[in-house]
């Protein structure tokens, strides 16, 4: 790799410490900056095992906090608009359970790949603890990092939008997060990593959110990205199916994202 390729980015892990007194913390988020661009970015715990993970270290985690942490930074984020007054915003706000570790260097050539490495190495679900700690297999984290690499190798992340707040399409403070959105043609596409078996019930928010999504944008099309294919034996799969085919939200198995990926990038051109 060219170093003329590579940017010098800074980071900075947000930590949740719901005991100050015992001054111990988890890590919930990244906050990833290039400076050179002023654009920064954060990538906050959503998932129900990450929020789970927090409570099993601390029983007494504030449940309401952590579900409300991605909406709130990115809506600071868009409110700021400049990185360096984000992060100094971000600072003066924050609560004592929240903290900004130290401010680190990395150099990188891909921003959302490497906010996407950032959380796996420091705050996503590890499979096994100690070294060599990898993201919890088909969870939604480890969907949507396959679906990462997927879109990068076929230069379409970047024209995607991520991380989509619901709350534009349905209520003030849904906490819901839509994966990417695209647009093409007047269209409006979505797409949402969806665990089969970890994640029923977030099934049902997809499909509300995309029935509201429609209601503004008739023609909105969906995809929810499976770790596999729906099994016709499994009831829990066929209620997934049965409620995706009534709002017409496709389920793209992750054997066929590349397919899917490469009929998405002769789209967006």
């Amino acid at each position: 790799m060219s170093e003329s390729h590579r940017n010098t980015l800074t980071y900075r892990v947000l930590r949740y410490t719901p005991n100050l007194i015992r001054d111990e913390w988890v890590n919930v988020g990244i906050v990833l900056e290039d400076p050179r661009k002023q654009v920064a970015r954060a990538r906050l715990i959503e998932d129900e095992a990450e929020i789970l993970r927090v409570r099993r270290l601390h029983p007494n985690a504030d449940d309401a906090l952590l579900r409300a942490l991605p909406g709130s930074f990115q809506a600071e984020l868009a409110s700021t608009g400049a990185s360096a007054a984000w992060i100094e915003k971000m600072e003066e706000t924050l609560s004592n359970t929240l903290q900004l570790g130290p401010r680190k260097a990395v150099m990188s050539e891909d921003f959302d790949a490497e906010l996407e490495r950032l959380y796996r190495d420091h705050v996503a679900v590890p499979s096994r603890m100690g070294r060599g700690a990898t993201i919890l297999e088909n969870t939604r984290a480890w969907i949507r990092l396959k679906l990462n690499d997927v879109f990068r190798r076929h230069r379409i992340l970047a024209k995607m939008e991520k991380s989509v707040r619901a709350e534009q399409f349905t209520q003030p403070g849904d906490p819901l997060r839509i994966d990417y959105g695209y647009r093409f043609n007047g269209t409006h596409g979505y797409v949402q990593a969806l665990s089969l078996a970890r994640d029923p019930a977030q099934a049902k928010v997809l499909a509300y959110t995309a029935e509201c999504i429609r209601a503004r944008h008739a023609s909105a099309e969906f995809a929810a990205i499976t770790e596999v294919a729906p099994l016709p034996q499994n009831p829990r799969h066929q209620f997934i199916v049965s409620l995706f085919n009534e709002q017409k939200i496709s389920v793209v198995p992750l054997p066929q994202v590349e397919m899917f990926a490469e009929r998405l990038r002769v789209r967006l051109q």
